[in-house]
């Protein structure tokens, strides 16, 4: 048994100040120092400095690894500008893209007190380094193919893939999933397909919609900049799905849309009314010009959201607290004290009820995932430690997995 304490903790009852965790692989007891030192008399008692607070480890719901390679090759300002840029340098990026480097850039994550993460795969080539990264990983296998031709080879492809995910082994701490890239580029039948597999063995789900206005004039009138895009590269001008059809598709099974920054209220409405929820990239939305996801109708629906990195193609660090600082500033009509803490919760509790994990929380039978923060100065107040901690944070101090200290 081991006991820890900081100057603060993030529990769901709040900031607690005075008090400690006792914790071996899973959390045993949250009480005052005192307390869980005369109940565990034998246990290793750890201090985790001044200003010390600790949170449970940070949950980033949304990264692509496999773009790892991009920092100035891809074109930034518009969707369909980066998207063809995606298209013509894909290949390079992707063979640049080795195990080593993708493991480096979990590493970033983890000192930036990240200890679960969602990997959204196109090809499976993460699997190996997601297998060797420290934190626990959700693996997101991503469905992808939008003409009939090919719609079942593509579908038995990821079958494959899924399966390769399902047999790691315990320690891997891989939790395989299913993506569903987007509504222009999944054909309705297949799409269809994977919810099933996703309901039959109780997968995370997840799925890219309506992140660019173009993608909205695509689906809804076969018109804009995916037009051109499609006629260029897929030699087809129709698309396979609309909004509704593919919103429906989903109505059965909880799913973590991404990005939904051109839903409009109806379909936010709809969303949350069959319990779903939303992956937010602000980052990535500015980069690619997508806009600003309207997080304040997000609340008035209570519909959950996880803040998320998104992958390198569409950003320049894969920093948990880059994040949140970005969203800070973009919802700038929010009171900043009340965005603080929701945006906390979007990486703590919030994450990981999504995803389904027993995580993201301080509270007795959760994993032992921590993360500790040092803050330059002592907090004036407890209410200020949420913004203090999103402002002045860039790197974890102290980093445990399922009780062990990694960083």
């Amino acid at each position: 048994m081991n006991l820890i304490t900081a100057d603060y903790i993030y529990t769901p009852k709040g900031f607690l100040e005075n008090c400690a965790v006792a914790y071996s692989k899973k959390i045993e007891a949250v009480d005052t120092l005192k307390n869980l030192a005369e109940k565990y008399p034998d246990a290793d008692i750890h201090y985790a400095g001044k200003n010390s607070v600790l949170y449970p480890g940070f949950i980033n719901t949304h990264v692509h690894l496999e773009f790892s390679a991009n920092s100035t090759t891809l074109k930034y300002g518009t969707f369909m500008s980066w998207l063809d840029s995606v298209v013509e340098n894909r290949n390079e990026l992707i063979q640049k893209c080795d195990n080593a480097l993708m493991l480096s850039k979990t590493e970033e994550m983890l000192h930036s007190g990240v200890t679960t993460f969602g990997a959204v795969s196109s090809f499976g080539a993460e699997l190996e380094a997601c297998m060797k990264a420290s934190q626990r990983v959700v693996f997101f296998n991503e469905l992808i193919g939008s003409n009939a031709a090919y719609a079942d080879a593509l579908y038995n492809d990821f079958l494959e893939r899924m399966k390769a995910s399902q047999h790691c082994a315990p320690e891997d701490r891989i939790t395989p999933a299913i993506a569903i890239h987007s509504p222009y580029s999944v054909h309705p039948v297949i799409l269809q397909r994977a919810v099933q597999v996703a309901k039959q063995h109780s997968l995370p789900l997840s799925a890219h919609f309506l992140e660019s206005q173009a993608e909205r004039e695509w689906l809804e009138e076969g018109e804009g900049g995916f037009k051109p895009f499609f006629e260029k590269f897929f030699n087809t001008s129709t698309p396979v799905t609309s909004i509704m059809e593919f919103m429906h598709a989903f109505d059965s099974y909880p799913t973590h849309f991404t990005h939904c920054v051109h839903a409009n209220e109806e379909e936010l409405a709809h969303l949350s009314s069959k319990g779903h929820s939303i992956a937010h990239c602000p980052r990535s939305n500015r980069l690619l010009g997508c806009g600003r996801l309207a997080i304040e109708k997000i609340q008035e629906l209570h519909m959950p959201f996880s803040v998320a990195t998104d992958g390198l193609s569409s950003n320049w660090s894969l920093n948990i607290f880059d994040e949140l600082r970005a969203a800070l500033m973009m919802h700038y009509t929010e009171p900043m004290e009340v965005l603080s803490h929701q945006l906390i919760r979007a990486v703590t509790s919030d994450a990981a009820t999504i995803l389904g994990l027993n995580v993201g929380s301080i509270e007795a039978g959760r994993e032992s995932d921590f993360a500790v923060i040092t803050l330059p100065d002592t907090p004036s107040s407890v209410e200020d430690i949420a913004l203090q901690t999103i402002l002045h944070t860039q790197k974890a101090s102290e980093v445990y997995i399922s009780g062990e200290k990694i960083l």
